[in-house]
């Protein structure tokens, strides 16, 4: 990978880091579009509590992950909220880039010569298959 590639992937990945481990603190905590629509029909109090009326939340159960170690955009120990916060943005980033990369690495194209026989990009072939370590270079007017 040229340098450039490495200083925009560094600094996209920076980038990213400031961002889940700073601002995602900063972030708005009243409900988003789904949980509102979620509580229609209910009544709730200061602490988004429900207090009466019938409404789809009411159903609402905690899923198989909610005692992870980063559930709730925290991580569990940690009692500063704001560094929680941050540190889980942190971890889900690298995470995220880790899985990524190594399926860049997993499925990266090789500089191998093809099985079949074919002509590479760079114009050499095998020679009859039993030395493949010495190329012979074909002319490109020759015939086939």
């Amino acid at each position: 990978m040229k340098n450039r590639s490495w200083v925009f992937l560094a600094g996209g990945l920076l980038v990213a880091l400031l961002l889940a481990g700073v601002v995602s603190n900063y972030a708005s905590s009243h409900p988003d579009g789904l949980d509102s629509s979620l509580l229609k029909g209910c009544t709730v109090d200061a602490d988004d509590n429900i207090v009466g009326g019938s409404c789809p939340a009411q159903q609402a159960r905690d899923h198989e992950f909610a005692d992870s170690p980063l559930a709730d955009y925290g991580v569990r120990g940690v009692s500063n909220s704001f560094v929680s916060t941050g540190l889980s943005g942190v971890l889900g980033v690298l995470v995220t880039f880790a899985i990524g990369a190594g399926g860049f690495w997993l499925l990266r194209r090789r500089g191998t010569t093809p099985a079949d026989g074919t002509t590479p990009a760079d114009g050499t072939t095998p020679t009859d298959g039993t030395d493949t370590t010495t190329p012979v270079r074909r002319r490109a007017d020759a015939a086939n």
